[in-house]
């Protein structure tokens, strides 16, 4: 999963972002900074009850301190498909690694030069791929 310092990075990069369901995202610089939240209509919670039995709990709002956040103080986290979206036709191709090593390449395309970026997990190397496009 994208971590805050890449989704910043992203930012920084000129990834921009518009807030949809779904969406994951990071709010920094309010002792939040591990916590990865999720856009979604309604909070669903996983309660414990007394008896020892588990239930989904629907919320209509969260009850803490942070009430409201404007949309750019967040730090979205795409997904894997969000990510290969944002490489559009560059994109050429996904390629699981052989072992030992093994790992991903994101292959991507830039008029007739063809470059390969790996990492251990298939976001990463989506990453990899799109911050090279955008800083290149």
């Amino acid at each position: 999963m994208v971590d805050l310092v890449t989704g910043q990075a992203l930012r920084e990069a000129g990834v921009r972002w518009t807030p949809a369901r779904g969406d994951r995202f990071a709010v920094p610089d309010r002792d939040l900074d591990d916590q990865v939240f999720v856009l979604s209509d309604m909070v669903v919670e996983l309660v414990d009850v007394p008896d020892g039995e588990r239930i989904l709990a629907f919320n209509g709002t969260t009850e803490w301190a942070l009430d409201a956040l404007e949309a750019d103080e967040a730090v979205w986290l795409p997904r894997e498909d969000q990510l290969r979206d944002l490489l559009g036709s560059a994109f050429c191709s996904l390629e699981r690694l052989p072992a030992p090593s093994g790992g991903w390449a994101v292959a991507v395309a830039v008029g007739r030069t063809t470059s390969r970026h790996l990492d251990v997990d298939p976001e990463s190397a989506y990453v990899r791929a799109l911050l090279a496009l955008l800083t290149d």
